[in-house]
């Protein structure tokens, strides 16, 4: 690999990646210079290849990766969590928070719904900074970044940590609203990767009474090894006939809690007829604007007195959670690294996101070599 130039697969138009090189930059005194070792490809990414919903075009994407220090600016010690850092110590990143934003200011415990947030892999290209996304073989990361020592952690572990951070924060949403317990029956509605982590996540915190819906077999399979009790196949059955199985689990009530993990609108608009009166819902699958949804405010919310919460990514202080459920689940068996079904070489990207939006497989990865 070489020491002066970079590769980076940047996205040039909609559906257009091409593998550019740049010259590696000298790094200032707060930043960081990695070396990428790869990064898994999100439903973000998938919708900014296709469409380039935030205006980021041109753009490296990239942002569930990780990689090894290779050169540190002086002024750099440790990491978020106060861990010495080191020159060949593996990394992951977090979100970039800005601290003049005076939302940040008057909420620093809700930083992560700054307007002004910043993601790696979610930065369009500027003249001073092209190594912005994972997708490439380098990346800098700049002063003021929430970056993570994870040298116990493999590489799949490491490229999980991300999309587990979104659903460690989703939990902690949905706790928020006092209707989670041992004993609840959750429905997890969406089986993909974010949905299959959800279920993980569930069963991790001691939730086992976990129903799981999805119009994919596959995908349906995959739910049961990670925690679901149950699945629910919206290919095979109509929405009248999956409800009148829940209510059949459930005393004639519907689940205790609910978490919609897709990006459907009509999917997220059904989701509260499969909530009992007083319970509640996590709606934590729109990251884009998909459009809007239809309910009864009479007969899905008021009447029920269903109590919703919204998701938006995580914060920094929620990926040192992530990194110690990644462990928990190791330590109880839960194969979440299982996830993680399809590798591809950078070169091949373009390859990697047709498989993506083609549905092969869950997480797919694109390494750096």
């Amino acid at each position: 690999m070489s020491t002066t130039t970079a590769k980076a697969a940047v996205l040039t138009g909609p559906s257009q990646i091409e593998i550019r090189e740049f010259p590696i930059p000298d790094i200032g005194p707060d930043e960081i210079l990695v070396r990428v070792e790869g990064a898994g490809i999100c439903g973000t990414d998938v919708h900014e290849y296709k469409r380039d919903p935030f205006g980021l075009i041109p753009v490296v994407l990239g942002h569930e990766g990780t990689g090894t220090i290779v050169k540190l600016g002086k002024d750099v010690k440790s990491d978020f969590g106060g861990k010495p850092l080191a020159v060949g110590d593996k990394i992951v990143t977090s979100v970039l928070v800005p601290a003049d934003d005076p939302f940040v200011r008057d909420f620093p415990d809700k930083a992560n719904l700054s307007e002004s947030l910043g993601v790696y892999g979610l930065i369009t290209d500027s003249p001073k900074y092209h190594l912005n996304g994972f997708f490439a073989t380098h990346i800098v990361i700049r002063g003021g970044s929430t970056v993570f020592q994870v040298n116990d952690l493999n590489f799949t572990q490491r490229i999980l940590v991300e999309p587990l951070a979104v659903t460690v924060h989703a939990l902690a949403r949905a706790k928020t609203t006092g209707l989670l317990d041992f004993a609840s029956t959750v429905v997890v509605q969406g089986c993909g990767p974010i949905g299959l982590m959800m279920i993980a996540t569930l069963r991790a915190h001691g939730i086992g009474n976990i129903l799981a819906v999805d119009g994919v077999a596959s995908r349906l399979e995959v739910a049961l090894k990670v925690g679901a009790v149950k699945t629910f196949n919206v290919k095979d059955l109509k929405p009248e006939a999956v409800l009148a199985e829940i209510r059949a689990l459930t005393k004639g009530r519907g689940a205790d809690f609910a978490f919609q993990c897709t990006g459907v609108p009509a999917a997220a608009g059904g989701i509260w007829k499969f909530v009992r009166r007083g319970g509640g819902l996590c709606e934590v699958g729109f990251f884009v604007d998909n459009g809007p949804c239809q309910i009864n405010p009479h007969e899905d919310l008021c009447k029920k007195e269903i109590t919703a919460v919204g998701s938006w990514v995580y914060t920094p202080q929620e990926y040192p959670v992530a990194i110690a459920m990644l462990r928990h689940m190791a330590s109880i068996g839960l194969p979440i690294e299982s996830l993680v079904t399809h590798r591809f070489p950078l070169a091949k990207i373009n390859e990697a996101m047709a498989a993506n939006i083609a549905m092969e497989g869950i997480k797919i990865a694109v390494t750096s070599e």
